[in-house]
């Protein structure tokens, strides 16, 4: 099934949650492309001026806007919408915040942070933030269909349809498979990031405007379950050139284990290179990777966070 076209939907048709009864923007036929142009995740709440004062303030009814949705013609339930991720068009200009009560140590840091990232739109290899120069690797935090069930659902937590997956890996090359619900599939598209560890630890990345140009095809009676997604190569390769720091967490819980090895980087970030904790906590979040090392050594396992050592060099 291929064809021809190419379309555009502009950044001010975006919707914030999940609902089927969402009028498409666009009708399209498999093989076509779309290029999306985002809102960033706070959908223009935070600007270059911003403080953290603002940041407290967020309407987290607005959060992660996405753009669309995109009808694609003869998508029913039960096929799988294939999505290729073509290029990435960023900004220049991103934010990586510590929301209130949102992230995994939000116990341990309860007051709004904020900090603006400028980098070269043309993606130089490395930018400078809090006193670490982080590679960068746009990709599409948030990216899925419209699930069955009526009404209107968040779109904060990640579902089997997609969403705000926050998967890093889902960059440009990536081919995505969402299982489709809904007649037209309903696709839409946003949160882009400009970098981001695995794990997203503090609840936000490098969040940043990035127009994004996707092709589509279908891919009839798949019965997916669950996304799947293919990359075009190595997914770490920015990171890995000079090594990693480990620090880890070790007992009968996974989320404990997670907590732990994060907290036990931060105490070595800030021991070492002199970066305050919230510094540290936020600089984990763009670059540094959570990993389930072991999980069948009952009753303990084992959770790792890889810090690039190029970051720091």
């Amino acid at each position: 099934m291929s064809g021809h076209g190419k379309h555009t939907i502009h950044r001010d048709c975006v919707h914030h949650g999940w609902d089927n009864s969402f009028k498409p923007r666009i009708s399209i036929k498999p093989g076509e492309t779309v290029e999306f142009e985002t809102l960033d995740a706070s959908s223009g709440q935070l600007s270059k001026t911003s403080t953290a004062a603002d940041l407290a303030k967020l309407d987290l009814g607005r959060v992660n806007p996405v753009t669309g949705p995109v009808f694609i013609d003869g998508a029913r339930p039960g096929d799988a919408l294939k999505v290729t991720l073509l290029s990435f068009k960023p900004s220049g200009w991103g934010w990586t915040g510590n929301i209130p009560g949102f992230g995994l140590l939000a116990d341990q840091f309860p007051d709004a942070r904020l900090h603006h990232w400028h980098y070269d739109a043309s993606l130089a290899p490395a930018m400078y933030g809090p006193g670490g120069r982080v590679p960068l690797k746009p990709f599409t935090g948030t990216i899925g269909v419209a699930p069955a069930a009526a009404g209107l659902h968040s779109i904060i937590p990640p579902r089997n349809v997609g969403g705000n997956m926050d998967v890093r890996d889902i960059a440009e090359g990536t081919e995505l498979w969402l299982p489709v619900e809904v007649a037209g599939a309903l696709f839409s598209v946003g949160d882009t990031h400009a970098a981001q560890g695995d794990g997203e630890v503090c609840g936000t990345a490098i969040e940043s405007p990035i127009d994004v140009t996707l092709k589509f095809d279908l891919v009839k009676g798949a019965n997916l379950r669950m996304p799947r997604y293919v990359t075009p190569g190595p997914v770490t390769s920015h990171f890995d050139k000079k090594g990693y720091e480990v620090t880890t967490g070790i007992g009968p819980d996974l989320m404990e284990g997670a907590r732990m090895a994060v907290s036990e980087m931060i105490d070595l970030l800030s021991r070492r290179f002199g970066y305050s904790p919230i510094d540290a906590y936020m600089l984990c979040s763009v670059c540094a990777d959570l990993r389930i090392s072991s999980i069948v050594d009952v009753p303990n396992w084992v959770v790792s966070m890889y810090f690039p050592r190029i970051v720091l060099e």
